[in-house]
């Protein structure tokens, strides 16, 4: 059996230095082989940078995934290249900079395929299909892993379940992040895929979606623009924790939070 903790959206640095500072007792504590984070908010609400992904690697995250805030950082482009434990979503157009999928080694030499598809719905990229990219990575990378685990990072629950059910016996955990507030429909699939649809947040919960509760709710009243700056109390720690057998599947699953009680 292997145990694997995925964290959903790191914002801001709140998330970051909560993630950071907790991690490596957690994976002592959970007795995890692998952690993997969503980044994709973590440099100032928006993005991520060379110098926070170093910090989310050094403290235990086998791989850092991204979504539709990849770019956000200015020359950050320049960057992704040089970051082997980071994931660009693979269903940007292929000319576009980064790793499509990143391949991480347990303790004992397991190997855990991951990598991330934005969806369609609602989202504001020009992507190609996700359900055939997971095919394709999937079918293309066969006999390289023993487990997978495929995030879709959408809007839409509907599309995100979609993906659940399309890979369920196929993938060991599909996750979906993006919206920020954890779900609570984990649970393992008939053919063994373990699937939430969305994993929640790394940051502050006294906010909206993890920015100041204020300037939300101005720009909810009025309509015009205002800065959102990122919220700062309560800081929590959501995903999915997974426990996989040795078939490539999921045992069980289940909701993670972590509330500053370990």
């Amino acid at each position: 059996m292997k145990k694997l903790l995925f964290l959903g959206d790191v914002v801001g640095a709140p998330g970051r230095k909560a993630v950071v500072r907790e991690l490596p007792t957690l994976i002592g504590s959970l007795g995890v082989d692998w952690v993997v984070v969503n980044g994709e908010n973590s440099a100032g609400g928006s993005g991520i940078n060379r110098e926070i992904t170093q910090e989310l690697a050094g403290a235990g995250a086998a791989a850092v995934t991204l979504g539709d805030h990849v770019w956000d950082q200015k020359g950050f482009q320049n960057e992704i290249g040089l970051l082997p434990r980071l994931c660009r979503p693979a269903n940007l157009p292929h000319q576009c900079p980064g790793a499509t999928y990143l391949i991480a080694e347990s303790a004992g030499g397991a190997r855990l395929l991951v990598f991330t598809v934005l969806g369609r719905q609602f989202m504001r990229q020009h992507v190609e299909c996700p359900f055939a990219t997971a095919d394709r990575l999937l079918n293309e990378l066969e006999g390289k892993y023993d487990y997978s685990l495929v995030e879709i990072h959408a809007e839409a629950t509907s599309e995100k379940i979609a993906m659940g059910w399309y890979l369920d016996g196929r993938a060991s955990v599909v996750v979906g992040t993006h919206t920020h507030v954890a779900t609570a429909d984990v649970r393992v699939l008939p053919r063994g895929t373990a699937y939430q649809t969305d994993a929640g947040m790394c940051g502050p919960h006294e906010g909206v979606i993890g920015r100041d509760v204020q300037a939300v709710l101005g720009a909810f009243l009025d309509g015009m623009p205002r800065r959102f700056a990122v919220a700062e109390g309560d800081v929590r720690l959501n995903g999915l924790l997974v426990t996989l057998n040795d078939a490539g599947l999921a045992a069980a699953a289940e909701r993670f939070e972590w509330c500053g009680v370990v």
